[in-house]
């Protein structure tokens, strides 16, 4: 079998071997290809495994030869999945490959707002400390988190690591999904009660009709000026310039954000300039482990697709 790989540079800084998958077949490796040239790189391949590059129904009108489209992620909507049904392509994800990673981050971000960190580091390498006729300074907030509300909006893997954690931190959790979950055992809110009553709102949902701008003017009026809210699940839920107008208007207190609705970031961003707002560049996946387990889960699935026993298939059922 020929495999394409492309995307290899977010993947790996060599880091990570892509060794389990060049042993299933005859690879070749792109970095970042644009979109015009996707074509080209898949060529004559049987397989092309991507992360963030779009395989369109010209792509795949240009490489006959394509037979399984895979991903280094969990979404997929950078593929044409109904013209890949048309023409029998299977493909697959790898799903919760990234459940502690993501959620490392998401508790590291309301961690932060908690405490203070960022601040009190930069005051402190300001020498502001050294100035000081005591020994400590209260120049920035801290809380505590028991009691605090935690909203999780979405309820899947990721959702729920967070919950656990947050439950573990004495917090009060509160989950809205779009369909009921099973076997929660936190209280299920509406839309309206989770953005009036957390403390600290984050994103574990898929970008799709239902969440795409989910956050707007309207739905952070409804949250607390005290409130701070998260978003290491995809950009697209945000209505970004809004949520920058809401920071600067006071309407929230702060936001920790790790997905744009376009990546990279473009110069001049609304999101540069508003005030208490963390900003990381799509990271909360990365860890070294989770890399490292990524590759692995995908070559296993290539390698069932490879056998005629495919798994972790997104389309086609």
């Amino acid at each position: 079998m020929k495999i394409a790989i492309l995307d290899v540079c977010t993947i790996t800084q060599g880091d990570v071997s892509l060794d389990p998958i060049r042993a299933l077949g005859d690879t070749v490796e792109y970095d970042v290809v644009p979109a015009e040239q996707v074509p080209d790189a898949i060529g004559d391949a049987d397989a092309v495994i991507v992360n963030k590059a779009e395989i369109t129904e010209m792509v795949m009108d240009a490489c006959p030869n394509l037979r399984y489209i895979g991903l280094f992620a969990t979404g997929y909507n950078n593929i044409d999945i109904k013209a890949a049904d048309k023409r029998g392509i299977t493909v697959c994800n790898v799903p919760g490959y990234s459940t502690d990673s993501v959620a490392q981050l998401t508790i590291a971000m309301i961690l932060n707002f908690a405490c203070s960190m960022v601040q009190y580091n930069e005051s402190t390498h300001r020498g502001d400390w050294t100035r000081m006729n005591r020994f400590s300074y209260l120049g920035h907030p801290i809380m505590e988190l028991r009691g605090k509300t935690l909203g999780v909006y979405g309820y899947g893997a990721i959702g729920r690591r967070v919950a656990d954690i947050g439950e573990v931190l004495g917090m009060e959790v509160i989950v809205y999904a779009r369909t009921r979950p099973k076997e929660c055992r936190f209280e299920v809110v509406t839309k309206d009660e989770i953005f009036s009553r957390s403390d600290f709102l984050t994103f574990h949902c898929p970008l799709n009709d239902d969440s795409r701008g989910i956050v707007n003017r309207e739905s952070l009026s409804l949250m607390k000026p005290t409130a701070f809210l998260i978003n290491t699940a995809r950009g697209g839920l945000i209505a970004e310039q809004e949520l920058a107008d809401a920071l600067r208007e006071g309407v929230i207190a702060g936001a920790g954000i790790d997905v744009l609705t376009v990546e990279p970031m473009t110069p001049g961003h609304a999101y540069l300039t508003a005030p208490n707002m963390i900003i990381t560049p799509h990271v909360a996946w990365a860890s070294l482990e989770a890399r490292q387990r990524l590759v692995t889960k995908v070559a296993e699935t290539l390698s069932a697709f490879m056998r005629g026993q495919p798994i972790n298939t997104v389309n086609g059922k």
